[in-house]
């Protein structure tokens, strides 16, 4: 009889996150000259344990996959993805929250809250809530190493207060009768 040992995985299904900073629709580049990307900041409530460990694991057994390409060891000043909103953000978006900013070259699959694929641009914004799956990967790159967390595909679950702080075309309108012009 064998016994076969599977490594441990470096996917995450988030439970239900907020969305912010979203580019998802089209690239662009974090900053001047870099390569375009597709992005997302997750913002992952601290009560949300389940999440957490799911990504604390995925981000292990990244670094475990990491050590071939940092010599066998992990370095002392790894860059990990999960970081406190509480720490780092100013804004109540942030508040009682960590939060993992997902990039990707390549467009994520964007579903709505009935696993449709997402054809309205203007449903998926940066405030909404959604479940999004994440891989999370070493890299050693211009004398950085650590552990980067890719986007796959996002599943809208239901909306939230727009975090971009203005108001969608069909709200700004929505008591206008054009039934009388």
């Amino acid at each position: 009889m064998s016994t076969t040992t599977t490594a441990p995985s470096t996917k995450v299904i988030t439970g239900v996150v907020r969305l912010s900073f979203l580019q998802v629709w089209q690239p662009a580049a974090m900053t001047e000259g870099q390569p375009l990307k597709y992005s997302a900041s997750l913002i992952i409530s601290k009560k949300d344990k389940t999440t957490l460990a799911n990504i604390k694991a995925a981000t292990d057994a990244a670094i475990e996959q990491g050590k071939a390409k940092w010599g066998g060891k992990v370095p002392k000043n790894l860059k990990l993805p999960l970081r406190d909103g509480d720490e780092e953000r100013d804004s109540e978006a942030y508040e009682g929250s960590f939060f993992i900013n997902a990039t990707s070259k390549n467009r994520p699959g964007v579903l709505n809250e009935n696993k449709e694929e997402m054809m309205d641009k203007e449903e998926l914004y940066s405030g909404c809530y959604a479940k999004v799956s994440l891989n999370f990967y070493p890299f050693d790159s211009n004398g950085n190493k650590g552990i980067a967390c890719g986007l796959n595909n996002i599943m809208k679950i239901k909306d939230g207060e727009r975090l971009s702080g203005g108001a969608s075309a069909s709200e700004d309108f929505a008591e206008i009768d054009t039934d009388d012009y």
